[in-house]
């Protein structure tokens, strides 16, 4: 077990307040640490909480509780200001990530082994329905009218689950495209896009329509280049709407795709350092962050979204994996999983102004996200 001393504790612990906090995933150790954003501190640990090589989590609409999505199945509730496990259930034998319905009563897990999504109530823990689709799914985020969007990577097909009522309505379209891999939905809860790993493209759903329906974007984008081999996979919910633009990493390309996000048309593409993984927009919408796939993974990229050139260059150590702004955009913190640290930079100025120690890290997670649509 990791002594607490590999992240320094600040010695008192908050007793109510939870705006200013967050999570980190050791991904290493099956733990999160609690920081205190203006601190730059942390302030606890939680352990035992299993596989956490793919972790990422969900804060309950008053940030206390976090429910944390681990690889090997683990479903886990913690209290972020008692910093203990409130419980555990191992629901599946892989899972990949999940989402909290608009209203906080409902928790899904999207499962590669057995497949399906599982929904769970948020006070006990305890299964509300099963939703066996016959096939591994990703993409899970939640929509507006206690809703939960997916795709299916083995059948093409993106579902839509309504569990306003006493059973699951569940809407199936099908003809999504070749493996969906993962999927966004904007911050207004209108539109699910989905990405495809075996074909270039996207394809985005209208949620608001009376009868939603597959339409594919950017279609063949890297038509006549040859594909490099992906060393990681995009994560789509780090993609970024910035402004009035979507930017979006290309799958086996050197580069961000620019879109507009009123009709889905390419605007521009900025060549970069490495296969990009998160394209994350500062709040605001006016800088986006990229950082890398393997084997070029030390470095950080800040794009403009208006010249879309790049600005600057960050290179915070090995293995950066992933960014989280706070609320209004002031910092950025980096994890730099092979150096065993969170570093803290002005997101303005980019300058360093901290690190914390922790034990291969990779997520980062704010209670800020508890009131964002898909986060």
């Amino acid at each position: 077990m990791l002594a607490l001393a590999a992240a320094p504790v600040r010695a008192e612990t908050p007793c109510c307040a939870t705006g200013d906090l967050g999570l980190i995933v050791e991904r290493a150790t099956g733990s999160l640490v609690v920081v205190d954003q203006s601190e730059r501190a942390a302030i606890g640990r939680i352990e035992g909480l299993g596989d956490l090589s793919h972790a990422s989590l969900v804060y309950s609409p008053d940030e206390r509780y976090a429910f944390v999505f681990g690889r090997d199945g683990g479903l886990t509730k913690v209290d972020i200001l008692a910093q203990t496990v409130v419980k555990r259930v191992v629901q599946a034998g892989n899972s990949i990530g999940g989402a909290i319905s608009d209203d906080g009563r409902l928790v899904a897990v999207s499962n590669y082994e057995p497949g399906g999504v599982r929904v769970f109530d948020t006070d006990t823990l305890d299964m509300v329905a099963d939703i066996p689709t016959g096939s591994k799914t990703v993409g899970l985020v939640d929509a507006p009218g206690r809703r939960f969007v997916f795709s299916l990577w083995d059948a093409g097909e993106t579902w839509i689950a309504d569990l306003s009522g006493p059973m699951p309505k569940i809407t199936k379209l099908t003809g999504i495209g070749t493996n969906p891999y993962d999927g966004l939905i904007t911050g207004d809860g209108r539109t699910y896009i989905a990405g495809l790993f075996g074909e270039d493209g996207l394809v985005r759903i209208d949620l608001w329509a009376e009868e939603p329906e597959p339409r594919r974007i950017l279609p063949h984008y890297g038509r006549g280049r040859e594909k490099l081999p992906v060393y990681k996979m995009p994560h789509l919910e780090g993609w970024a709407l910035a402004g009035d633009q979507f930017v979006l990493p290309a799958v086996g390309q050197h580069e961000v795709l620019w879109m507009d996000a009123r009709d889905f048309r390419e605007v521009a593409r900025t060549p970069t350092h490495g296969q990009p993984v998160f394209a994350m927009a500062r709040p605001g919408g006016r800088q986006v962050w990229v950082n890398f796939a393997h084997p070029l993974n030390d470095t950080i990229q800040v794009i403009d979204s208006q010249s879309h050139e790049i600005v600057h260059e960050l290179k915070p150590g090995p293995a950066v994996l992933h960014m989280e702004f706070t609320a209004r955009g002031t910092e950025v913190w980096v994890s730099v999983r092979d150096a065993d640290r969170v570093d803290v930079y002005d997101a303005a100025t980019f300058e360093k102004l901290g690190e914390i120690a922790a034990k291969s890290p990779s997520g980062i997670f704010f209670t800020a996200r508890a009131h964002k649509i898909g986060l």
